[in-house]
């Protein structure tokens, strides 16, 4: 058996015991580097090692503790109440909003499920409250964060850039992230109307009303400050904060510096953070313990595997045998089954890494666009986070209104997994890949 199997196998092994077992896949990954690169490869622990990459796991470092610091001091609780005020009364806008908050987050660097376990209950207690379909609510939630997920500065498409970048191909941070805002947004808007958004249209709320006093309408408890989770609006806040002011404009700094002058985000965003944490040192010391470290394990544990894959010649293999089925195109249609079948049971970030040097055997030999084919990829491999079995799926279907069942709950957001999963690859490939194949 060849090297190129070897690391097939047990890159399959890593993903039913993460999926079956509660075990960060970082870690397995690790263990499934070290085994195969030093039994089927013939390499030492150092060259084992050489295949992690150091910038992206400092930028998910520097985003998570901004973001975290952020959490802290509440702009994120004033980014939501803002947000949910500026409906004006219409509830049909509710769900929009926070699809918009949850998007704002991840694209500012929130990883997707701490976007999703922040404004989940928030929305959940507002299905509750206002008779909003808590499917609708909870997809919009996971869509929402999908759909900022990729933008430049966001942890998914710091991941996708950069794994494009470190295999030789042509980056376009914008064509990833517009893809996936767009099949997002599409996806909420059928959502919307499907699931009674013609009937909202006509309600309204009194505007000045408490928002907290939604918050708790349904599901599970909300947590507050320091209790070791993810802060969502415990208290009204009386005026907008020095630090909050702040912390906004440190946001619009990181993106404009990284972006405008070509800086390593991570620096910048940790820069930052370090700023911010020194002007407040007291109230920002546990910031730290809120760094998204599963995330980081997770990820740098999975990149340094997907080295040993390449090292191996694994992703040549898959993608010369896709390229040998007599049409790329359908070559390509599999990859992105694959991307969302296998993210449905297990993680998208750690799919991520592996999915995109797979496909670059199609990409060379095949004529499709690059850019469109790893979108195609990268949203093929998120859209089905709405499944109960993924981390977003979860904290959907445990902060349940009160207004219906886990049972039901969970048969609703099944169904739809299914659905996504079964159509949601193929209209991304038809939509993303077909136009540009042999242009």
């Amino acid at each position: 058996m060849g090297p190129e199997w070897v690391a097939i196998i047990a890159l399959v092994a890593l993903f039913v015991v993460g999926t079956l077992l509660p075990i960060n896949m970082g870690a397995l990954a690790y263990v499934a580097a070290w085994l195969v690169g030093m039994y089927a490869l013939d390499l030492d622990e150092k060259e084992i090692l050489a295949g992690i990459s150091g910038d992206l796991v400092l930028t998910l470092i520097g985003v998570t503790y901004l973001f975290a610091i952020a959490r802290n001091n509440g702009t994120v609780d004033l980014i939501v109440e803002t947000a949910v005020k500026a409906v004006g009364g219409r509830v049909a806008l509710i769900p929009w909003v926070m699809f918009a908050v949850t998007a704002l987050l991840t694209a500012i660097g929130a990883a997707s499920p701490a976007a999703c376990a922040i404004i989940g209950p928030i929305a959940l207690g507002f299905a509750g409250r206002y008779k909003i379909s808590p499917l609708m609510m909870g997809m919009f939630v996971v869509h929402g964060a999908q759909g900022g997920g990729f933008s430049p500065i966001s942890i998914y498409g710091t991941i996708t850039n950069s794994v494009m970048e470190e295999n030789g191909l042509p980056v376009s941070e914008m064509t990833v992230f517009l893809a996936s805002l767009i099949v997002n947004l599409i996806m909420a808007t059928i959502l919307f109307f499907a699931l009674g958004g013609r009937r909202l249209m006509s309600q309204r709320i009194d505007p000045d009303e408490d928002v907290d006093g939604g918050l708790h309408a349904g599901g599970a408890a909300v947590p507050t400050r320091g209790q070791g989770t993810d802060t969502v609006m415990g208290t009204q806040s009386t005026g907008v904060r020095l630090e909050q002011v702040l912390t906004l404009i440190a946001f619009a700094g990181t993106a404009v510096v990284a972006l405008a002058f070509d800086k390593n985000i991570g620096f910048v965003a940790i820069t930052a953070a370090v700023i911010l944490a020194m002007l407040s040192g007291n109230q920002h010391k546990g910031a730290i313990n809120q760094i998204a470290w599963p995330t980081v394990l997770l990820v740098a544990g999975v990149s340094t595997y997907a080295a040993i894959l390449t090292q191996a010649g694994s992703p040549q293999f898959v993608g010369n045998w896709a390229a040998g089925l007599g049409a790329v195109a359908i070559g390509a249609l599999i990859l992105c089954y694959v991307g969302g079948v296998v993210s449905a049971f297990a993680s998208s970030t750690a799919l991520l890494p592996v999915i995109v040097p797979i496909a670059i055997p199609l990409i060379v030999d095949g004529g499709i666009h690059p850019a469109m084919f790893v979108a195609a990829l990268a949203v093929s491999s998120t859209i089905v986070d709405v499944s109960p079995f993924s981390t977003n799926g979860a904290l959907m279907l445990a902060n349940r209104p009160d207004t219906i069942s886990e049972q039901a709950y969970y048969k609703q957001i099944i169904r739809y997994s299914v659905l996504v999963v079964l159509v949601g690859p193929l209209l991304v490939w038809a939509a993303l890949v077909l136009p540009g194949w042999g242009a």
